[in-house]
């Protein structure tokens, strides 16, 4: 949540718009609820920061309004990139036009089949599986085949192409998904079919591009995605290039953790599946680089989900699958754990007691709070009851908090418990923490961390609201609220390096492969990584290569990602190996080991500083407000400016600036540096 927001004055636009020196470079984030945008001049490094209402129907124009609320108009940018979960959006809520799926013959039913997993093990009465994301009437068999070397079995014939080519031109297919089996060891046969079905199908992407790897399942289910998103992104990002006709400068943030030119993500849309929680996943990796912290845990609340992720070394964690809406994904990026619980989840009392999500609210009718029709509780109405949000708040410019429409909201819980408004709220928020403090377990404890040595990094909208709560209930001792902390994701977006990645599976024994076909396969990735950088202007020199081994044990079936130089050392890469299943597993073994997969990222390192955001709009008044921090007693709270904040706070206390909330509860205290951090540590007995 955030506080009052004002647009920059009329003279102040006219100001910026009659000096055509000044070009500025953007970051915008489309949330549930808002869009953010962080504004940084290329030659004064002028910070700007605003907020308004995100339109799920008119992404682009919400950006445009969110480019207006900080005074520039399309002629001063420079640079514009942005992050959105629209495509996500699209793929979990199965709104997608239709797809085929081209595969080698007798392997048509590879989606359908899946893996041997139910949906929930102890229910019978729901279905084992999703049915396919492709019907079987629309996947079609190739007569084909390649081993797993990549050597031709049963060549492509002509007469298989003119079979295809008729069965889509009856089928009327618009975009078409083709995974042959080993095409990542061999691509011939499917770059043979995408020239070959271009000329008839507006829609077309294959498997070696998507993942080239093993798995194929894994394999087809992300290319079928890809295929179906491809219609979605290159609409919406043709729009968005209209709006803002910017060529190379329009850039768009991928779930790998960096920054990508449009053309790239028209081919490959899957990039953009998680690119808003990784751009503040990418700012967070950066501020604990520049602060020094060696652990962090980044804690990411919004309007709909938590994400949160685990940074070491200022590195964030990646992965290399996760799920959509119950069916793979089999792609890097960053290892990001997200859950229902943002201010928007509804609050149920069911048979187990509360539960909070998944369902949320959204934008509209969004919150009871929000006075926009919403009749059902969310979390941002137990932070609105309990006090801690300012009832004057105008959010986004258009909101204006109602309080009561809270307190009506969460009555009916309330009575159902036999409990007081206040007290009701207050289990809410213990509920919420709980869920988050899950999360943190997950990609913490999993990873072999002891999640109680990190720094919580909390943005967000609501982040630093419930920092302090979530840090009691894990046992953590330090937070860290970074400046601009609600629009901390836009500034991601900005201050990302420039890159792209390119991974492939190789499967090679550590030790007796021929030195050469490791060098050609590393070349060829590094090729692929570094040309669209090089397309969109970055000069060769200016790019930084860095490369990843995908390891294990020869009997094992998931690999490592373990970081290598070149030349390659193989007795370094093999040490670095068992000193990280160590770390993991707590042991390590004399076992062959295998490179699995390969993996290379292109960087061009981001010159964007960060810097103060300028709010535009004068400090909040100190002044006092009733807040309830246990109990159901109110307790006369400091409402603290945070632009001019001195000294060390100790709570209870409530900092705010224009668009951000942070609680310090009883028991903590709040200090900030000189550019604009604050640090929140237990007070001392």
């Amino acid at each position: 949540m955030s506080n009052p927001s004002r647009r920059w004055p009329a003279d102040r636009i006219e100001e910026i718009t009659t000096l055509q020196q000044r070009t500025w470079d953007i970051g915008t984030d489309i949330g549930g609820t808002f869009t953010d945008i962080i504004a940084v001049h290329a030659g004064t490094n002028e910070t700007r920061i605003a907020k308004v209402p995100s339109r799920p129907d008119a992404p682009v124009r919400a950006m445009l309004e969110a480019l207006t609320a900080v005074g520039l108009a399309a002629p001063d940018v420079r640079r514009f990139v942005h992050g959105t979960t629209r495509v996500t959006n699209a793929l979990v809520e199965e709104r997608l036009p239709r797809v085929a799926l081209v595969a080698t013959a007798g392997f048509e039913d590879v989606l359908e089949i899946g893996r041997y997993r139910r949906q929930e093990l102890y229910r019978l009465d729901v279905p084992p599986k999703l049915p396919p994301l492709v019907p079987p009437a629309y996947c079609f068999g190739v007569k084909e085949r390649l081993d797993h070397t990549g050597a031709v079995q049963e060549p492509l014939a002509e007469s298989e192409i003119q079979r295809l080519l008729a069965w889509l031109g009856a089928n009327d297919i618009q975009s078409v998904a083709i995974c042959l089996l080993h095409a990542y060891a061999n691509p011939a046969h499917e770059k043979l079919l995408a020239e070959r079905l271009a000329a008839i199908v507006p829609h077309v992407c294959v498997s070696h591009e998507i993942n080239p790897e093993a798995r194929e399942y894994e394999r087809a289910s992300s290319t079928v995605f890809n295929a179906a998103a491809m219609p979605i992104a290159v609409e919406y990002l043709s729009e968005l290039e209209k709006a803002l006709p910017l060529g190379a400068g329009l850039q768009v943030f991928h779930s790998a953790g960096a920054m990508v030119p449009v053309p790239v993500v028209k081919r490959r849309p899957l990039v953009m599946a998680m690119s808003g929680p990784a751009a503040g996943v990418s700012a967070s990796a950066r501020i604990a680089r520049d602060l020094g912290r060696p652990r962090v845990l980044t804690f990411d609340m919004g309007g709909t989900t938590t994400d949160v992720c685990l940074i070491i070394d200022g590195a964030a964690e990646m992965t290399d699958t996760r799920m959509i809406g119950g069916r793979p994904l089999r792609q890097p990026m960053l290892a990001v754990h997200s859950i229902g619980a943002g201010g928007g989840s509804i609050v149920r009392l069911g048979p187990g007691g509360l539960t909070v999500g998944p369902q949320s609210a959204g934008s509209v009718p969004g919150p009871a709070c929000y006075g926009r029709g919403g009749e059902q509780p969310t979390i941002t109405d137990a932070n609105a009851v309990l006090g801690y949000l300012d009832p004057e708040a105008r959010l986004g410019d258009t909101i204006q908090l109602d309080v009561e429409a809270a307190r009506r909201a969460i009555a009916p819980i309330a009575a159902a418990l036999k409990l007081g408004v206040e007290e009701t709220a207050l289990g809410i928020l213990k509920v919420a923490n709980a869920a988050m403090a899950r999360a943190l377990r997950r990609v913490t404890v999993e990873r072999g961390v002891d999640g109680r040595d990190c720094t919580l990094l909390a943005f967000g909208g609501g982040g630093p609201m419930h920092a302090t709560g979530l840090a009691d209930m894990y046992g953590l001792n330090e937070i860290i609220v970074p400046a601009a902390s609600s629009a901390f994701s836009a500034l991601g977006c900005l201050t990302a390096d420039f890159s792209f990645l390119q991974q492939r599976t190789v499967r090679m024994p550590l030790h007796g492969f021929p030195a050469s076909a490791f060098a050609e396969r590393i070349d060829e990735l590094v090729q692929e990584a570094t040309t669209p950088l090089i397309a969109n202007g970055v000069a060769r020199q200016d790019i930084v290569v860095e490369h990843v081994a995908l390891m294990r044990y020869a009997a094992q079936s998931d690999a490592l990602p373990v970081p290598f130089a070149m030349p390659l050392d193989t007795g370094v890469l093999e040490a670095d190996f068992h000193a990280r299943h160590q770390e993991l597993f707590g042991y390590a073994t004399g076992e062959p080991c295998v490179i699995e997969a390969l993996r290379v990222q292109a960087v061009k390192a981001s010159s964007t500083p960060f810097s103060r955001p300028d709010v535009g709009r004068p400090p909040v008044a100190s002044r006092r407000r009733s807040c309830i921090f246990a109990g159901a007693t109110a307790v006369p709270t400091a409402i603290l400016p945070r632009e001019t904040l001195a000294g060390v706070v100790t709570g209870p206390a409530i900092i705010e600036d224009a668009w951000s909330t942070v609680v310090v509860a009883p028991g903590w205290q709040a200090r900030a540096d000189d550019m604009g951090n604050l640090y929140l540590t237990r007070s001392a007995a």
